[in-house]
């Protein structure tokens, strides 16, 4: 018993490291962008590479796991992800990095699906709530703690690693996770027959790379043709790809994503309001940190303390979206989106007004009513999504509903790192700041808005009970089989 809570704990820590590393970079950003002489270009690579990869390789992580056994392809992951962060600390150029980041995200897919795979293993039905809920708990805690530890890091500047701090802490960390996770996390995997789509990967791939590589690069070598050539035959490839994963799933259902998943109104609802809400996070805090430090002048740990109300806010607001969640369900996560974009309108405003005069203090209460925003639909998001969703098909749905996610913030990056750079050009004066910081919030303020229409389609509070009543029943069912071999054993 005692060896099981210890697993718990170091896929917690796992979970943690990987979630820390989405927003550990941020503040990391202007000094990366000093010491290594980064283009514009490579500071969005630096943080929607990372996801980007992570996205793309999530399911089939998980896929991995299933056949070749969970403990192994987590100590893997825990292995590549340890290593990875030890090149992002030694790069000595922009690209190294980039590369670096990239195959951070890669070992992450390998190692963060496991954790839910494994916990699931480990306990009964009845007792994965409180593990559940733990998980969730570290989720916050690492939104809240990211930047403040970047922030601290990058200041203090201890044993003048610079930047380089806030990937080098993840190497002693992941030692002593493989070392814990060899001992106490028990192998399994799947007794059904797994198979893998290595096509339905290679072109989603394929697809996402020309979309964000068009996007991120095309504005830094002035739009060459080769660039809208990308920009066009992602779609094509898009199609293709839709074509394949379709004819998959009828014909042997193990298609990366199934899109028998798409027939249904509520959950496509749910995946664009998924993919759009990640599209505003990234982009913001990307042209915000860049701002209050290369515009203004703010140290690591000043830009890390003005993002702060963000995250207490987003805090406060798990703690209001659990209770109120089944009572309001897609009308919080309305409520959530909109409490998001009179936040980003309010902070605009504040910008413009205070210009170059502008101090973190000035956006305490806009920053905390966005972050409130941000988990008062983030929470409930996922049991709404799944509401018209067999249970059967409840572990594909709430994959594929993350991997969006994931895309989402990849492609939100790059898409305000074209307006926000696009406007910056190569001056990083604090006037041409201000109005790149003006010009690129819109962008995650037009997503938002997409997420807020989405919303209306999503299914009602009454189909989400009824979809986690036969939740439950099919878990108690789970259990009582479960009991019944080992009485039979």
């Amino acid at each position: 018993m005692r060896l099981r809570w210890l697993a718990v704990v170091v896929l917690l820590f796992a979970a943690f490291m990987d979630l820390l590393d989405t927003t550990i970079v941020n503040v990391a950003l202007p000094a990366i962008e000093k010491d290594l002489n980064a283009t514009a270009a490579q500071l969005e690579w630096i943080v929607s590479g990372y996801v980007l990869s992570f996205a793309v390789l999530l399911i089939t992580g998980g896929r991995l796991g299933d056949i070749f056994g969970r403990k192994r392809m987590f100590l893997i992951g825990v292995t590549g992800f340890t290593l990875a962060s030890a090149s992002c600390a030694a790069a000595t150029s922009g690209d190294m990095l980039v590369v670096s980041r990239l195959v951070q995200g890669a070992f992450g897919a390998m190692m963060i699906p496991q954790v839910l795979s494994i916990i699931q293993v480990m306990f009964a039905p009845k007792e994965r709530a409180g593990v559940f809920g733990a998980l969730g708990a570290i989720s916050g805690l690492a939104a809240v703690a990211g930047p403040l530890i970047g922030g601290i890091l990058v200041t203090q500047n201890a044993f003048d690693l610079g930047w380089r701090s806030v990937f080098i802490i993840n190497v002693p960390v992941g030692v002593l996770l493989f070392i814990a996770a060899a001992i106490c996390i028990p192998e399994s995997r799947t007794a059904t027959r797994v198979s893998l789509d290595l096509l339905g990967v290679v072109l989603i791939s394929a697809t996402l790379f020309l979309l964000v590589y068009g996007l991120i690069e095309g504005r830094e070598l002035g739009w060459p043709v080769g660039i809208w050539v990308m920009l066009g035959a992602s779609p094509v490839l898009l199609g293709v790809f839709i074509w394949y994963q379709s004819r998959r799933d009828r014909n042997s259902g193990s298609a990366l994503v199934p899109t028998s998943l798409f027939h249904s109104r509520g959950y496509s609802a749910g995946v664009i309001t998924s993919f759009s809400f990640s599209a505003s996070i990234g982009g913001f805090f990307l042209i915000l940190v860049l701002y209050l430090q290369i515009g203004l002048g703010f140290t690591a740990i000043g830009a890390a303390l003005t993002t702060l109300p963000f995250s207490i806010g987003a805090l406060v607001g798990s703690g209001v979206a659990v209770p109120l969640g089944p009572r309001l369900g897609k009308r919080l996560i309305l409520i959530g989106a909109v409490a998001q974009i009179i936040g980003y309108l309010w902070i605009a405003n504040i910008v413009a007004a205070q210009g170059n005069a502008l101090v973190g203090p000035d956006l305490i209460a806009p920053m905390a009513l966005a972050g409130l925003g941000l988990t008062l639909l983030v929470v409930p998001l996922t049991d709404v999504a799944l509401a018209q969703t067999s249970i059967a098909n409840a572990g594909a749905a709430s994959g594929v509903l993350g991997t969006f996610q994931q895309v989402g913030s990849a492609i939100g990056v790059a898409v305000v790192g074209v307006v926000f750079f696009g406007i910056v050009g190569v001056t990083f004066a604090p006037n041409v700041l201000l109005d790149a910081f003006l010009g690129g919030i819109w962008v995650p303020i037009t997503a938002l808005s997409l997420a807020a229409l989405a919303s209306f389609l999503l299914p009602n509070v009454a189909q989400v009970a009824a979809h986690k009543a036969d939740a439950e029943r099919a878990m108690e069912l789970e259990s009582e089989s479960v009991v019944g071999d080992s009485v039979s054993v």
